[in-house]
């Protein structure tokens, strides 16, 4: 079959642990341009950290960042766009203040986050990998709440941290059964992702899909984290990385090479290299 769009994860697929973009995968990102392939970034990155990376991957397309909550090619021409309403942010924000947490209001343009030191190196690398400070900056502050009730906030994703897993349990059991009309996608290392209701990487590769004109089964989906499994499960290629848990390999077609091992550039080339251009399939056609 002749995929139309390859949808890439960011942190753990496309990037090393160190946070580099190799050479390699520019290359091999590049090759599958040539053969009329749309290509995209998912993440649960703010879209300008997004727009960062694609620019150094050449890329001029629409994005699906803060987990599928923002879908566009930059902060002034969207495709899709879902927050929080301010008021429900508040009130999340209220109820979090009663665990041992930290949460961070992923704005589109900054992000805001409470002081309290809980999984500090998690929430500092956290900070590192979202993008320079200059485009995004970040913001700490001793109490959310108080912020919130002067300046009032929609956000497209809250991120928060806890250090102890059965807290994180009993805050998402409460958040659950208080607001029906947010999700809640549950990360590694004790953290929890809360979106407006809908929103995920599968909806928005959805969403971008019936933009374009290119179904689920069209695509080729490569991530490696929990988030990304839905998407793998429905895409017509699901990729998982050699690094990735053992259920995301589960839900995939085909397990590539780990991140540091040039997992996304050994996929493409493997696969990619057999698709020819819609335009010579055509022009073959013809001639038949």
């Amino acid at each position: 079959m002749a995929y139309k769009l390859l949808a890439l994860n960011i942190d753990g697929t496309i990037l090393k642990q160190n946070g580099r973009l190799q050479k390699e995968t520019k290359e091999a990102v590049e090759f599958v341009k040539q053969k009329d392939v749309y290509v995209t970034l998912m993440t649960s990155r703010n879209l300008l950290s997004a727009r960062k990376i694609a620019k150094a991957l050449k890329l001029d397309s629409m994005l699906v960042a803060f987990q599928g909550a923002m879908i566009g090619k930059s902060l002034d021409e969207k495709l899709y766009e879902a927050t929080i309403p301010e008021e429900r942010t508040f009130n999340i924000v209220q109820v979090l203040e009663n665990y041992s947490c930290n949460v961070r209001l992923m704005h589109e343009r900054y992000s805001l986050g409470n002081r309290k030191k809980v999984q500090k190196q998690l929430v500092v690398k956290t900070v590192l990998s979202s993008g320079d400070p200059f485009f995004y900056p970040t913001q700490f502050v001793d109490s959310l709440s108080d912020v919130l009730r002067d300046e009032p906030l929609a956000v497209p994703k809250i991120d928060v941290y806890f250090a102890n897993e059965e807290e994180k349990n009993e805050a998402v059991a409460v958040l659950h059964q208080a607001f029906p009309t947010v999700d809640i996608i549950a990360q590694s290392s004790g953290k929890i992702e809360i979106v407006p209701s809908g929103v995920s990487k599968l909806a928005g590769l959805k969403r971008l899909g019936d933009f374009l004109g290119i179904s689920l089964k069209e695509m080729v989906v490569i991530g490696d984290g929990i988030d990304d499994i839905r998407a793998i499960e429905a895409a017509g290629l699901g990729v998982a990385m050699g690094n990735a848990p053992a259920e995301v390999k589960k839900a995939a077609d085909w397990v590539t090479r780990s991140n540091e091992q040039l997992g996304v550039a050994y996929m493409i080339k493997e696969h990619f290299r057999k698709q020819q251009r819609p335009e010579f399939l055509h022009k073959l056609k013809m001639k038949q």
